[in-house]
């Protein structure tokens, strides 16, 4: 074992955040693993015009303040993406509300977008500048906001030419009402007033970022399809499917399996590849998707992207897996790949 994996194995006997906070500490101080040498070229995409060294990314959620992109990047990570972030720092519920559900290999979460706010995720990406690697800003509202919609405006604004790619965010449980974004008319109104600020930026400083936006596994029938349509017309690059469920299966084990907020981790995969199907199927090729939701090895990969998805990205299974998971997951999925015949990622994607 590892010296790193020695080091999560002692995480985990602290409480969840305040490991959490460890975690981050110990990545600024350089204490990180590092992967050596390229990655493997089978493992390379293009996703919205990213070049990804490999299709294994960190998820939103781990660096919120966009404290460590580049110890994640050197990790092994083919992209990053950090936030979510507000405009405005705010603290997030009440703790306890992080827990581990060990014998489920999951999380349940209900954090409600605790951040240090746009100013010092600004000054952090602005200090990176001129670095290599993909790193993306994911974009939340305050739960205070007058105009929900606006803060969006605003990150998407206050970030423009500082990341790679921007994610919108609408699918976190742990903000009341955030949510009801998903829905037909407000989804619109949403992304038509991000694409107008897009638009407005793109003319102002002559350069174009991606953007995606991140939804939740619990859909009704009809949803996936209008959310598809709406992404579509706005002219939107990708989506991320998906954030946390609110489900709680009945195969849960752990005591903390009643707490309140989004579930991710090992009970998400099965779920959240079905939905990532439905997307498939609606969007015909009309907007990249990205798989996310109980990641664990490169099984779980490979199962995304048979299922739609372009890229993948993982956060739970680092509370269990350790920082040498990336590396793991990377060779497994190289080897899936070749034994199935398939050149690159791409020549997978949809195979299911």
């Amino acid at each position: 074992m590892s010296p790193h994996d020695l080091a999560a194995r002692a995480l985990r006997a602290l409480d969840p955040e305040d490991a959490h906070g460890w975690a981050i500490r110990g990545l600024k101080m350089g204490l990180g693993p590092r992967e050596t040498g390229p990655d493997d070229p089978i493992l390379a995409v293009k996703i919205a015009g990213l070049e990804l060294p490999n299709c294994v990314g960190l998820a939103a959620g781990f660096d919120k303040n966009a404290e460590v992109p580049d110890p994640m990047l050197a990790a092994g990570f083919g992209f990053v993406e950090a936030g979510t972030v507000t405009p405005l720092a705010q603290a997030g519920n009440p703790r306890p509300r992080l827990f581990r559900l060990t014998e489920d290999r999951a999380v349940i979460n209900r954090m409600g977008f605790n951040n240090g706010g746009l100013d010092p995720f600004v000054r952090r990406l602005k200090a990176r500048q001129g670095k290599g690697g993909i790193v993306g800003a994911n974009i939340g509202a305050n739960k205070d906001a007058s105009d929900r919609i606006e803060d969006y405006v605003t990150g998407l604004t206050r970030l423009w030419g500082l990341s790679d790619y921007f994610t919108a965010n609408i699918s976190s449980p742990n903000t009341p009402g955030l949510r009801a974004l998903q829905t037909k008319a407000a989804l619109e109104d949403l992304l038509g007033r991000v694409s107008e600020a897009r638009e407005a930026m793109k003319v102002a400083s002559g350069a174009d970022y991606p953007i995606f936006l991140k939804v939740a596994p619990d859909l009704e029938d009809g949803e996936v399809e209008a959310i598809v349509e709406a992404v579509v017309d706005a002219g939107l690059d990708a989506i991320i499917v998906s954030n946390t469920t609110i489900a709680r299966p009945a195969s849960l084990k752990s005591v903390h399996a009643g707490e309140s907020g989004g579930l991710s981790g090992a009970p998400l995969l099965e779920p959240s590849t079905q939905v990532l199907k439905r997307f498939h199927a609606a969007a015909a090729g009309r907007v990249a998707l990205i798989g996310a939701g109980g990641i664990a090895d490169g099984a779980g990969a490979y199962a995304k992207i048979r299922a739609g998805a372009r890229a993948v990205q993982l956060y739970s299974a680092l509370v269990y897996g350790g920082p040498g998971l990336v590396t793991r997951i990377k060779r497994e999925l190289a080897a899936r790949l070749r034994a199935d015949g398939f050149a690159a990622v791409e020549d997978a994607v949809g195979a299911a």
